[in-house]
C-alpha cells in the first residue's frame, strides 16, 4: 500500500485565504476569532509553514467550517470511495495523528476522522463551534479522557459519547499505550 499524498501547503494557505476572503475576514479580524497570530496566519496563507492540528482546529471553527476542508479539495460526485492509500494522514509531531474518512463535499459541513493519540498526549482545548453543532465520538482502543466544558469524561474501548459541539472541548490520554477514536462532527449553519 503506498502512502496517502503529503500536505501541499500552498494548497492549504490559499483555500484558507479564499475562505476568509470569502467570509469577508481580514487577516486581523481572523486572528482574533481564531486566537492564532496575525503573522502565523500570513505564514500558513502563504504556504511556508503547516500549523499544529490544534491551530488547524482554531482556524477551521473560526472560519465556520471544518479541517478537513481546509486540506482537502470538495468533490461531488453521488458515491466516493476513499481507499486507505487516498485518506488523508496528518501526523502532529506532538504525538496526534488524525485520518479523515469522509470527503469534502459542497456545502457540507461534516467530517467523520480517526484520530490516534500516543500515551500521555494531550491535543489542547478545540475552540467552540456554531451553536446547533454536533459530535459523536466513539473509542476504538486505549483510554481517553474528553474535557467537555470543563468536565472530564474518561472513556475506553468500546465507549461512545455524543456532546454539542458549540463548547470548548479537548481530548487527552493519560494512559501508557496509544488510544484511537473515532469521532463525527457536524458543523451547524454551514455554508
Amino acid at each position: 500500500m503506498k502512502p496517502p499524498p503529503a500536505m501541499d501547503m500552498a494548497a492549504l494557505g490559499r483555500r484558507i485565504r479564499t475562505l476568509r476572503q470569502q467570509r469577508g475576514l481580514s487577516l486581523e479580524a481572523l486572528a482574533e476569532r481564531s486566537d492564532v497570530s496575525i503573522s502565523m496566519l500570513s505564514t500558513v496563507e502563504r504556504g511556508r509553514k503547516v500549523p499544529s492540528i490544534l491551530v488547524m482546529g482554531q482556524i477551521a471553527t473560526a472560519l465556520d467550517t471544518s479541517i478537513a476542508r481546509l486540506v482537502d479539495e470538495e468533490r461531488a460526485p453521488r458515491v466516493i470511495v476513499m481507499r486507505a492509500a487516498e485518506q488523508r494522514i496528518i501526523k502532529d509531531p506532538a504525538g496526534m495523528v488524525r485520518r479523515s474518512l469522509s470527503p469534502v463535499l459542497p456545502g457540507v459541513e461534516f467530517e467523520l476522522m480517526q484520530i490516534t493519540l500516543a500515551p500521555g498526549v494531550d491535543a489542547g482545548t478545540f475552540p467552540p463551534h456554531r451553536a446547533g453543532s454536533r459530535e459523536y465520538l466513539a473509542v476504538e482502543r486505549g483510554t481517553l479522557t474528553l474535557t467537555v466544558a470543563g468536565t472530564d469524561y474518561v472513556l475506553r474501548a468500546g465507549d461512545s459519547i455524543y456532546h454539542d459541539g458549540d463548547c470548548q472541548h479537548g481530548y487527552r490520554n493519560d494512559g501508557r499505550t496509544p488510544c484511537t477514536y473515532y469521532l463525527a462532527m457536524d458543523i451547524a449553519g454551514g455554508r
